[in-house]
This record gives C-alpha cells, sequence and structure tokens, in this order.
C-alpha cells in the first residue's frame, strides 16, 4: 500500500479538546514551524466561539473554537489531536473516514492485535474509508513504554528482565478528594482492588506485548497486582495528615510473562514520603529503567522541576510527543498505526 503524500511543507492540524495536555497540545501547534492549525473543536459551551489563541495564552490566531463535529469534518484538515477526557469510537471514526489522520492520547490503539475485534474491525473501516491512519502515543504509555524500550533493546542481544519503574510524589500536591478519597491514602491498609490493577494493565498491556512482538519475545501471559505501604509515623503533606500505620505508598506492577518469570515489567509507584514501611526503593519524580542481560543498563530520568511547578510543567511530557508525532502520522499508510510501524519521532524544533 502505498504512503499518502504530504502537503506542501504544511500540514494543516485541528486540535480536539482543550483540557491540561490538549491546551498544552494546542498551544505547540500555533508555534511549530510545520503545522498549520485549521481548527479547534471545545466540549464546553463557554468556549465555543472564542479564539484558539486566546484559550492557550498565545493571543489572537483568527482560529474559532466549535462544538461541531460537521464542522470539524468539513475542514479537510491533515489530521486531528484527539485528547478528550473519555476516548468516543463514533468521534474517532467519523474524523478518520472524512480522510482526518488521528493522533491520540487515548491509550485505544498502542497494540492493534489485542484490540477488542468488533472496535478494531470498524477504525479499520474507517481508515481505509478515508485514506487516514490513528496512532496513539504519549509520554507513559508512550514514550517511556515503547520508544525508549526499542532503542536500548537496539544494543541487547540477550534479555534477562525490562524493568520501567514510574516515580510520582505526591507530597505537595493540594488535592485531599483525590488522594485520600479516590487513591486511598491515609486509609488503614487493606486488600489491594483488583479493578484498579486491572485498569492499568489494560493501559500498560498493550505496549508491554508490542514490545514482546516486535523483538520476538515469548510471552506467556500479562499479570498485575497492587501493593500498600505505611507511614511508621504522623505524616502532613500538603493535601493533610496521614495517621501513623496508614497508606503513604501504593504501587501497581504489571508484569508480562516468559515460563512464568517477568521478563518485561512496567511498575508505577506512587507516594506521598519515601519513609515506608515496607522500605522500597522510591526514587525523585520521573523513570527508572534497569535492562538485565548481555548488555546492561541502570537509567535514571528525573524531572528536574520543584513539585510544585509540576502541575504546570507535566502536560508537556505527553502533548509533546503527540505533537512531534503528527508528520510521521500523515505519511504512514492507512491503518492502525503503532511505535513499530512509525519510523523513529524527531521532533522539529527550528
Amino acid at each position: 500500500m502505498e504512503s499518502k503524500t504530504l502537503p506542501d511543507n504544511t500540514i494543516r492540524v485541528v486540535q480536539w479538546a482543550t483540557g491540561n495536555i490538549g491546551t498544552r497540545a494546542l498551544r505547540a501547534v500555533i508555534d511549530h514551524p510545520e503545522l498549520d492549525l485549521a481548527g479547534l473543536y471545545v466540549y464546553s459551551p463557554d468556549k465555543a466561539g472564542r479564539d484558539a489563541g486566546e484559550l492557550c495564552g498565545a493571543g489572537p490566531v483568527g482560529v474559532l473554537a466549535t462544538g461541531d463535529l460537521a464542522e470539524i469534518t468539513s475542514l479537510g484538515a491533515d489530521v486531528v489531536l484527539y485528547m478528550p477526557a473519555r476516548f468516543s469510537a463514533d468521534e474517532v471514526c467519523a474524523l478518520l473516514a472524512s480522510g482526518a489522520n488521528v493522533v491520540t492520547t487515548c491509550g485505544e490503539f498502542h497494540r492493534p492485535a489485542g484490540m477488542d475485534p468488533a472496535l478494531r474491525d470498524r477504525v479499520q473501516r474507517a481508515c481505509v474509508t478515508g485514506g487516514s491512519s490513528v496512532y496513539s502515543t504519549g509520554s507513559s504509555p508512550g514514550f517511556i513504554s515503547e520508544a525508549l524500550p526499542l532503542a536500548l533493546l537496539s544494543i541487547q542481544r540477550r534479555l534477562d528482565r525490562l524493568t520501567i519503574d514510574e516515580f510520582a510524589d505526591l507530597s505537595q500536591r493540594d488535592s485531599p478528594d483525590m488522594l485520600f478519597n479516590v487513591m486511598g491514602f491515609g486509609q488503614p491498609p487493606t486488600a489491594f482492588d483488583d479493578r484498579r490493577a486491572a485498569h492499568l494493565a489494560g493501559a500498560f498491556g498493550p505496549s508491554l506485548r508490542l514490545i514482546a512482538d516486535a523483538t520476538r519475545i515469548p510471552v506467556d501471559a500479562v499479570t498485575a497486582f497492587g501493593e500498600y505501604a505505611v507511614t511508621p509515623g504522623e505524616l502532613t503533606i500538603a493535601a493533610g495528615t496521614l495517621a501513623a500505620g496508614t497508606v503513604a505508598a501504593q504501587r501497581i506492577t504489571i508484569d508480562a510473562l516468559r515460563a512464568g518469570e517477568p521478563v518485561l515489567r512496567f511498575r508505577a509507584n506512587w507516594y506521598c514520603t519515601k519513609e515506608v514501611d515496607p522500605a522500597w526503593d522510591l526514587r525523585d519524580t520521573g523513570w527508572h529503567v534497569a535492562l538485565e542481560g548481555d548488555t546492561p543498563l541502570d537509567i535514571d530520568l528525573r524531572f528536574p522541576i520543584p513539585l510544585e511547578r509540576m502541575a504546570e510543567t507535566a502536560p508537556g511530557y505527553t502533548a509533546h510527543r503527540a505533537v512531534n508525532s503528527v508528520a510521521a502520522v500523515v505519511a504512514a499508510p492507512p491503518g492502525i498505526r503503532t511505535t513499530v510501524d512509525l519510523p523513529q519521532v524527531i521532533a522539529r524544533l527550528g
């Protein structure tokens, strides 16, 4: 199948949604030397009709936000950066069938082979109709669970285990409802809710299986489990106070098993203090990647940002990967594309 032809060096982009990540992507598109903002879709009636630049602090750009899907599909844009709070197959298929490629931070398309067959077939038909492509990416999952591991594995000939740890220090997060009521910090430790572990496995399991597929690592199953650790003494954080013996750290581990043993692992670590019982190897907010094999590696990727500024900076890690993927997706053959299918994503910074 032949690749699609890029337009004259400029790619016309629609930004879909203006949450934290969408707003950052919108600003990046406006500032990008090779992208042209063609439209903006918003869900809030209060934002409809407003200038896109004003919605992201860039100043007027002459593109007005709309909540009308038909208006978006009529633009003839090359790509839609699809970043809603919730995925809609109806929206995505309408965009693809109209001829617009889709780059999304929704995680439905990391590994087509593992998708619900009915959804996969429906999306594939829309891609055929529009001659378009769709790609899921971001920072995590995406960059840390696919792009970086595949690069690191390129210097291995025997892999015993790849472990990706993600760390989030929540001690300065002033969100009492989220930390205490939703996540369960400050509560007595009980059995971990298997539904939470299964949800994260649904997000990161496809990435682990994609790596396994690409590198021909045989994987028997993907499993997930969660754990709690407690604070030995009373602990005060930005969101409130945790009593001694209550949950101060939690982690969920997703394992891809080879012959019953983990060969690919993603582990999410959330904590309010590093001093917990039992003792865990908790590091600063960021990622740690360890490869055990014939070419071992041990890599720390820390976010050199004060915790109180994390909320204003963190959206860029996800949004920018998607924006930088636009050219590769527009040039790709129609269909559901993955990090393995696409060439290396290269940012255009000048």
